[in-house]
């Protein structure tokens, strides 16, 4: 059975429970992507690429924090649910929340590699736009690959 979620601003009491999601989150993910060695923990990576320059959401299940997004009026930046929480609606709660508050053309970046979280924004109607190799923000020495998806909100 699915419990309720509920969707709020940020706290900075929350800032502990961001980093485990985060934390375990983010190793998955790069893990797809085959750049584990570029891994940092939310309390260096949120500084080094601005989390906090972002209007960030975080949901709660019974008083839990289970997982958070960032965003922008036109991009989705983070989005990270705790491992335990995973498939019970989180991360799509939070897009749709997130999606609620932006503009009308919406973008978000995607490591290759992460079919998770492509399936879940294509249930949005997300389309990958262009595929693009770089240098990773926050942590320059590494490559990274990320697919570039887009989408318009009345779509």
């Amino acid at each position: 059975m699915l419990k309720e979620i509920e969707v709020r601003p940020y706290r900075p009491e929350d800032f502990e429970r961001l980093c485990q999601i985060h934390d375990a989150a983010r190793l998955d993910e790069l893990e797809l992507a085959g750049l584990v060695d570029a891994f940092l923990p939310l309390d260096i990576a949120a500084d080094r690429e601005g989390l906090f320059e972002y209007r960030v959401i975080v949901a709660e299940v019974e008083g839990v924090v289970a997982g958070f997004a960032a965003f922008s009026a036109g991009e989705l930046a983070w989005l990270y649910v705790d491992r335990e929480y995973c498939r019970q609606g989180i991360g799509a709660g939070l897009v749709d929340a997130a999606l609620q508050q932006m503009d009308d053309a919406v973008s978000i970046e995607v490591l290759a590699g992460n079919l998770p979280a492509l399936a879940l924004y294509k249930k949005f109607g997300f389309e990958v736009e262009t595929t693009q190799s770089g240098r990773m923000p926050g942590n320059e020495e590494f490559s990274v690959t990320v697919h570039v998806l887009s989408k318009l909100k009345g779509r």
